[in-house]
């Protein structure tokens, strides 16, 4: 069965402008005073979820190809770095306006708060990938190597998920809804090697 596409006009630099809206949105409301009583957590929590939100997207690209025929992989790099640059802005706040650069606070944060340890584990994971998403580093690195790096954001969702259900304590449904997600998201990963091996068998 031949592959159907969906094809959009839009060029992939599109995404950035227009993912960053809800960031513009929060930063202005916060300027505003139209935050609510803890302005800095509103903050801090919306700019993370939104990193969430970006990096499954970022996951579900492939999943929609193989299995709604649905061709989005151009927007790929585009939303990955876009995610990536909503973890930067939620680190930001962290490291300005909660600890303002008390760098012995936060190291005693990382290492006594495990959704902390595991935040900053999903940040430095997303690092190299952000450094390496252009066609420079493709060459250099080999198609097949670029690949197998670009898997690090497997872990570093998954991180990212448990970081927010461990930082807001409670456990309302919506932190669950997204670990859920990425979750399934990566096990779909699975399917096709697995059918593989056992057709190999």
């Amino acid at each position: 069965m031949a592959q159907s596409k969906l094809w959009t006009a839009l060029p992939d630099w599109v995404i950035y402008p227009v993912g960053l809206i809800p960031a513009v949105d929060l930063l202005w409301r916060g300027v505003e005073n139209r935050l609510g009583a803890d302005p800095m957590k509103v903050l801090e929590h919306g700019l993370g979820e939104w990193a969430l939100r970006f990096l499954i997207l970022g996951l579900a690209i492939t999943p929609l190809m193989r299995f709604a025929r649905i061709n989005l992989v151009k927007y790929r790099r585009a939303v990955g770095l876009t995610a990536f640059l909503y973890v930067v802005l939620h680190l930001a706040v962290y490291l300005v306006l909660d600890q303002q650069f008390d760098w012995l606070a936060i190291g005693k944060d990382i290492v006594k708060r495990p959704y902390i340890t595991i935040g900053m584990a999903a940040f430095v994971m997303l690092i190299p990938l952000a450094i390496t998403s252009n066609s420079l580093s493709i060459r250099k690195l080999g198609a097949a190597g670029w690949r197998k790096l670009h898997k690090l954001v497997y872990p570093a969702a998954l991180f990212g998920a448990v970081h927010y259900l461990l930082l807001v304590k409670a456990w309302p449904p919506e932190p669950i809804i997204y670990l859920a997600i990425i979750a399934g998201l990566l096990a779909i990963r699975l399917v096709k090697p697995a059918r593989r091996r056992a057709r190999a068998a």
